[in-house]
C-alpha cells in the first residue's frame, strides 16, 4: 500500500521515512547515514539505555539487521506534523523476521522527530514501543 500526503512538506518528511526505513529493513543499514543526525538520540525495543549519537544509532539499527533476516516491514497510518523546519512522525508498524531459529511476527509504535539541515531531514530522535498487552 502506498502512503502520500497532500501537502508538499508532509510528503518530503515521509518520502525520507520510506528511504530510512527501507536502508534497514532492504538494503544497506549503512546507508543510515543520510538519514541519522550526528547527534540523533533514540529509544529502541532491544536496548535498555538509549543510543546517544547518531553513530550508535546506526549501530543498533545495523545490528538488528545483520542478525535477523527481515520478511516484512510496513508502516500503517502515519502522522506528520510540521513545524518549520522540524517535524514530528508517528506510525504503526507491522513486521516478520527470521532470527536465531524463530520467525517473529511483531507490531508496535514508532515516533521520529526530524529536523531540515542543508535541505535535508534528519532524524533528531526516534522513541520505539510495543502495543500496551
Amino acid at each position: 500500500m502506498t502512503i502520500s500526503f497532500s501537502d508538499p512538506i508532509q510528503q518530503e518528511v515521509w518520502t525520507t521515512v520510506r528511504a530510512l526505513n527501507d536502508a534497514w529493513t532492504k538494503g544497506n543499514p549503512d546507508d543510515l547515514v543520510n538519514y541519522f543526525h550526528p547527534k540523533m538520540v533514540a529509544i529502541t525495543a532491544t536496548d535498555r539505555h538509549r543510543r546517544d549519537g547518531g553513530a550508535a544509532c546506526i549501530a543498533g539499527w545495523k545490528g538488528f539487521s545483520n542478525a535477523t533476516t527481515i520478511h516484512r516491514w510496513e508502516e500503517i497510518d502515519p502522522v506528520i506534523h510540521v513545524y518549520g523546519n522540524s517535524a514530528v512522525v508517528a506510525y504503526y508498524f507491522d513486521m516478520s523476521f527470521d532470527m536465531g531459529n524463530q520467525t517473529i511476527n511483531m507490531g508496535g509504535r514508532d515516533m521520529f522527530f526530524f529536523v531540515k539541515e542543508n535541505n535535508k531531514w534528519l532524524a533528531v530522535a526516534d522513541q520505539y514501543s510495543p502495543y500496551p498487552v
